[in-house]
């Protein structure tokens, strides 16, 4: 189905349009890949410290090396996937190739076997760097899927908002049964019931999207882009180093929101078992709000509805300071937390690639791998720092896993990592998004290409 674009200088820009049920396929696995990353962030850490028996700090320093690792290895597999040929396209053949991988390293991520305090941490370390490996060779291509099933900009945006509806879908799944399900079937069994969701997700999107967008410009140059030259051409693209700051700071406040809240819980609200309410809170009001995003988008576009996101973010995080350890003040702010985090969480990845075609006006080449492996990279190191955060300062607060009771020291850092620092990084979060504005040049953008591409022939 084709589309027309109309840009600011009324140039009509044709491009294909995907259908409904293919958009909807695209979205399915997300569920899959994003309920396997909330299982990692909100619990990864606290199976290593409370389960496994791994120091707090051990367990910091290695969210940080496997998520710098992890990093890298995304500007690797970006220009790996730029480079792909195959009769799936560029993106496709490795969903079908690394999906199963990502559910077996997804079960043996929750399988630390009791082999003294040194075997733990080589098992947590070598399981770990190999998981995020396999990870990245599914969400890379993934991704960057979103950029070549069309250059329509709704429809990546619907394409996106629907692949939020099952990361959020999955998130609460995650959030609320996760802890009374490992108490019943255990962490390993738990992890087979994700894995296999995981990959049967990954296969109806393999199944039934298309790669369309890179099609054309395959056939005006079918030359393979060097990484050197892909790489510089990324520096060139401003609108994609913003969206990449804000990747880092987006994901490093998922990561300490997601990954304190069980330790909050536990000591500053005093019951571990309102982990699951505190979930609910954030997870409900997402998968609500992300139902009636697409109008709202379409009228306010990407960047302004994220941005207000921010906002009602950091007034959610403001009202948890009135009283931290009231269990109702905490969930009245974390259901604002909840609804302010849902527009980046459905609107980043379209975002990301709307850069792509900015960067190809400016660069000349087209990278989608890269753009997305890229900002990915941010998106991880982000994690990374949200987790290790968490070890770090637990342990420098002198946190001592299992514990009935913690210092005083411990507390304050229990606080800090779900409330202050989150709150900071709100903030620079508001800032990058106000200097985000390829909504506003998008259609001219699209007709500048066009107009090139046409005069090249």
């Amino acid at each position: 189905m084709l589309a027309k674009n109309l840009s600011h200088e009324n140039k009509v820009v044709e491009v294909e349009k995907p259908k409904k049920k293919e958009m909807w396929a695209y979205g399915v696995g997300s569920f899959g890949i994003f309920a396997v990353w909330s299982l990692m962030g909100s619990f990864l850490t606290y199976f290593y410290t409370d389960v496994a028996g791994i120091a707090a700090g051990v367990v910091g320093t290695l969210m940080l090396v496997a998520r710098l690792f992890d990093g890298f290895t995304d500007l690797g597999m970006g220009s790996l996937v730029d480079r792909t040929k195959s009769k799936y396209g560029k993106a496709r053949p490795w969903i079908l190739w690394m999906s199963v991988p990502l559910g077996i390293m997804t079960v043996l991520l929750f399988s630390v076997p009791d082999v003294g305090t040194t075997g733990k941490v080589v098992y947590a370390y070598i399981t770990y760097l190999l998981f995020v490996f396999v990870y990245t060779a599914v969400s890379i291509p993934y991704k960057t899927l979103l950029g070549v099933m069309t250059q329509h900009q709704h429809s990546r945006s619907l394409s996106n908002i629907y692949a939020a509806i099952f990361i959020l879908t999955g998130n609460l799944l995650v959030v609320t049964l996760t802890q009374p399900l490992a108490a019943k079937i255990g962490w390993t069994m738990l992890a087979v019931l994700y894995g296999v969701l995981t990959i049967v997700s990954l296969f109806v999107t393999f199944a039934f999207v298309k790669e369309r967008a890179s099609v054309v410009v395959q056939e005006k140059d079918s030359e393979k882009i060097p990484f050197k030259a892909g790489f510089k051409a990324l520096f060139k693209n401003k609108y994609w180093l913003i969206i990449t700051g804000f990747c880092l700071t987006y994901y490093a406040t998922i990561g300490l929101t997601q990954g304190g809240a069980l330790y909050y819980a536990q000591y500053i609200i005093g019951n571990i078992n309102y982990f699951p309410l505190i979930g609910l809170s954030s997870a409900l009001p997402m998968l609500i709000g992300v139902l009636f995003l697409g109008p709202i988008v379409r009228k306010f576009g990407k960047r302004n509805v994220a941005l207000v996101g921010a906002l009602v973010f950091i007034t959610g995080q403001m009202i948890k300071l009135i009283d931290p350890t009231n269990l109702m003040i905490f969930l009245s702010g974390h259901v604002l937390v909840g609804f302010g985090v849902m527009p980046g969480i459905a609107l980043i990845f379209a975002m990301i690639n709307d850069t792509i075609e900015y960067g190809e006006l400016k660069s000349g080449l087209r990278t989608e791998g890269l753009i997305n492996s890229g900002a990915s990279f941010g998106t991880k190191v982000g994690t990374g720092i949200g987790l290790a955060l968490i070890g770090w300062l637990l342990g420098f607060g002198g946190y001592i896993g299992g514990a009935a009771e913690q210092s005083a020291s411990a507390m304050t850092m229990i606080l800090a990592l779900n409330l202050y620092i989150p709150l900071a990084l709100g903030v620079i979060q508001v800032i990058l998004l106000w200097l985000f504005k390829v909504d506003k040049h998008y259609t001219d953008i699209l007709a500048q290409l066009q107009a090139r591409r046409d005069g090249g022939n």
